[in-house]
């Protein structure tokens, strides 16, 4: 049963850049691709705060952020049953996770995918109301918390706009 099965616990990462766009990169290891922010679990003895600045610069090859938000609350989701078998040997039901918000202070030259061992093949930077239309469904109600407690953060980016 897969209630029974513990959620696995990692972070996301919202990366917006000058504009107030938010950065999502393509998986390349699932079939269809799939377009999502990029996330990662937490090591052992790892804060959050710290495992998703790991995880920021592994998936996307940067470390030119700063935080400005923390979400408030671990937020999940439930794989679908097909992904549930392949993703992690179906040891988890989903994912238990922290979210942040990084304001990005690099140039799209400090995004490297391939920095790390790749998950994805392709990144854009994108309207934040995008965010729900364009992740897969099973993810999507995670999304639109993570918008909904970053609203006010991501407006006061927006604002403050580029330099």
């Amino acid at each position: 049963m897969t209630d029974d099965l513990p959620y696995r616990t990692g972070v996301g990462m919202m990366l917006v850049n000058p504009e107030g766009r938010v950065l999502v990169a393509r998986r390349s290891d699932i079939d269809p691709p799939a377009w999502q922010m990029p996330q990662g679990g937490i090591d052992k003895g790892e804060t959050p705060t710290s495992a998703a600045r790991r995880e920021l610069e592994e998936e996307v090859g940067t470390n030119k952020v700063e935080i400005v938000a923390e979400s408030d609350c671990w937020l999940t989701y439930d794989f679908p049953a097909d992904l549930r078998k392949k993703a992690w040997k179906g040891r988890y039901r989903g994912q238990r996770q922290k979210w942040f918000l990084f304001k990005f202070t690099g140039s799209d030259g400090d995004i490297m995918l391939d920095a790390h061992n790749a998950e994805f093949d392709e990144w854009k930077w994108i309207e934040p109301d995008e965010l729900p239309i364009l992740i897969v469904e099973f993810k999507r109600g995670v999304y639109e918390d993570v918008l909904a407690e970053f609203s006010g953060a991501l407006d006061r980016l927006r604002r403050d706009g580029p330099p």
